[in-house]
């Protein structure tokens, strides 16, 4: 029988840069990886009910009316209870390590969760109920005082680590969980601590938890007040931006796509995909975005991270298209059929077998974020040139070649438009950083290779018929990765040809103000929803084509689809349910971008 699920859009998200947690509206830990991203998970209640663990922390209020919010400007998420019997809040965060990090000193990883009664005398439930190595692991849990409980495995195995509790009151064990029932009047707190770390001291510190909370406020304040946007929609730009930027490992440099691994992109169906690791393409459309806000940081970390992973790779081989944070390369895909699935959606599956694919497009994003860094941020170093070079040289011998490309179909390699569209950016962005920077290279070669990606896209991804460029080679299928094509600027977005496409795309693939990725067979089964970074790419390329009206509507259209919080997911289904994982650094970075640009245009039009 199947358990009850809360919508996945009904969830708010903190985290530490080195982790997220996904807090329900009834202040519910759902999901939460610990002690990093791609560590398992010990709650996971979202995708198995019964056998997947969670932390409840709520007042028992028979009649309740739940409201989420963030902190202003921050990640710190309150969850407020208002009923007649009085009103009750659950703030949640997670500390930031502000201490450089090293390999020899691992940092204290917590989660700190705050009960308040603000009016009345409030009785509050907790239950925590953690699941260890994805609910695979037996384990045990005890009192080490009246306060404090401690969560371990049985297997005796190291890489599963023991989880403590503390609390500031009396806590008892049943049933292998531990639970507490407590009464708290007006002005009264309680404060819950989870950890990793059975050295820390055995009581709770008031004041420490009030130092650590303002100087995670402080955090996240200072971050995003350096963002330069002042523009139109300046709220859910700057959430969208503390969305990506909690997607940031600081340890790594690296960039996880999204925190959550199994939540479907089709109800029921086998479109379950772990999103827990550093694509090169996501990431270089992060920080594409962070770069346009005016945050170079995150550019630089990520920069030392791919040269490193460039220098671990052979001289004459790609590049893996994804990456542990870590820049451990195996991933191998396993499915946990101990659980359920969010709502009956299986296989559940850890790892990615996308990793061994062949996706062209990867070096195009790649290279146009490194050509933007070095033109925004920081002149790029011989030796990453020198990577470059190499990686350029491999393109220019291979493009002409079918792969997966962006949508990592699994139902074999087609020749992709929007993977010959990339690998002209790639080597467009290369000869001009050769250029801007002098740096040596064969730079009539690459011209010459350039030049030949450009004309066969013109003469053999163009379909005369239906005067539009289309999804493969000599094809009949619309692909909305072709919105792509004058954002690169390998096409103006006046020009007839693109014009006519853009027609062809919106009567094909558009429903409403949301935009399908293609409509066609894909090796898969489940019929999936609507992809939102492509709602925002139509609505730039929109914005570009002067068709201003338009875009703003399909903007704010789109913008009544984030949740409660302002936060996405990668899909939404027809009915505006959200799909996929989530939260999604593909929609908030496309976000931004439309946000930008649409922003920077009205701004032009309305002083003309």
């Amino acid at each position: 029988m199947q358990g009850t699920y809360h919508p996945i859009e009904n969830y708010g998200v903190i985290g530490n840069l080195q982790t997220v947690a996904l807090i329900g509206m009834d202040a519910s830990i759902d999901f939460f990886c610990f002690p990093y991203f791609d560590s398992p998970t010990i709650f996971a209640s979202l995708l198995d009910s019964e056998r997947g663990g969670r932390f409840v922390l709520s007042p028992l209020f028979q009649h309740r009316r739940p409201k989420q919010m963030y902190l202003s400007n921050s990640n710190i998420l309150l969850t407020r209870f208002l009923s007649p019997d009085g009103v009750a809040e659950v703030c949640d965060f997670m500390p930031i390590s502000l201490e450089s990090w090293s390999d020899r000193v691992e940092p204290v990883h917590q989660l700190i969760r705050r009960a308040k009664c603000v009016r009345g005398d409030v009785k509050f439930e907790m239950t925590c109920d953690p699941r260890l190595d994805y609910g695979r692991a037996k384990q045990s849990v005890k009192l080490l005082s009246e306060k404090e409980a401690l969560f371990t495995p049985d297997s005796g195995d190291s890489s599963i680590k023991p989880i403590r509790l503390r609390a500031e009151v009396p806590l008892t064990i049943r049933e292998g969980r531990v639970e507490a029932e407590f009464v708290l009047r007006a002005g009264e707190k309680a404060l819950f601590i989870l950890e990793g770390d059975e050295d820390a001291p055995h009581e709770i510190n008031p004041n420490r938890v009030g130092e650590l909370f303002k100087a995670t406020l402080n955090f996240w304040q200072s971050w995003i007040s350096k963002s330069t946007y002042r523009g139109r929609w300046r709220e859910i730009v700057d959430r969208s931006a503390l969305v990506l930027k909690l997607l940031v490992s600081q340890r790594h440099g690296s960039i996880v796509a999204a925190p959550t691994f199994g939540l479907p992109e089709a109800i029921g169906a086998g479109r379950n995909w772990d999103y827990r690791y550093t694509w090169i393409r996501d990431s270089s459309f992060t920080l594409y975005a962070l770069n346009r806000l005016g945050f170079e940081s995150e550019s630089k970390a990520f920069m030392q991270w791919l040269e490193a992973r460039c220098r671990d790779r052979n001289k004459n081989e790609p590049l893996q298209i994804m990456y542990g944070t870590d820049g451990r390369k195996n991933l191998t895909e396993v499915e946990l059929t101990h659980w359920e699935g969010y709502r009956g959606s299986v296989p559940v599956r850890i790892g990615n077998a996308a990793q061994n694919q062949l996706q062209l497009d990867i070096y195009g994003e790649l290279l146009d974020s490194i050509y933007l860094y070095n033109k925004y941020g920081e002149p790029i170093s011989h030796g990453l040139w020198s990577q470059i070079s190499q990686l350029v040289e491999w393109v220019c011998e291979n493009w002409d070649q079918p792969d997966e490309g962006i949508w990592e179909v699994r139902g074999g390699t087609q020749h992709l438009f929007y993977s010959r569209l990339m690998c002209w950016v790639a080597v467009d962005r290369a000869i001009r950083l050769a250029e801007r920077r002098s740096f040596p290279a064969p730079v009539v070669r690459w011209l010459g290779v350039r030049d030949a990606i450009y004309h066969q896209i013109h003469s053999e991804f163009w379909n005369e018929e239906m005067q539009s460029f289309v999804q493969t080679r000599n094809g009949k299928t619309l692909d909305a990765a072709c919105l792509l094509a004058p954002l690169v600027k390998f096409i103006s977005p006046t020009d007839p040809r693109w014009l006519s496409t853009l027609r062809a795309i919106d009567q094909g693939l558009v429903d409403d103000s949301l935009v399908y990725r293609y409509r066609t067979e894909d090796g898969l089964t489940g019929a999936e929803g609507t992809f939102c970074m492509c709602s925002f790419w139509l609505i730039e390329c929109l914005a570009r084509s002067n068709d201003l009206k338009r875009a703003r509507f399909l903007f704010e259209k789109m913008l009544g689809y984030a949740n409660h919080l302002g936060l996405f997911a990668e899909e939404l289904s027809p009915s505006g349910e959200h799909l996929g994982n989530f939260p999604q650094a593909f929609t908030h970075l496309a976000l931004i971008s439309a946000a930008f640009e649409l922003n920077r245009r009205l701004d032009e039009k309305g002083r003309s």
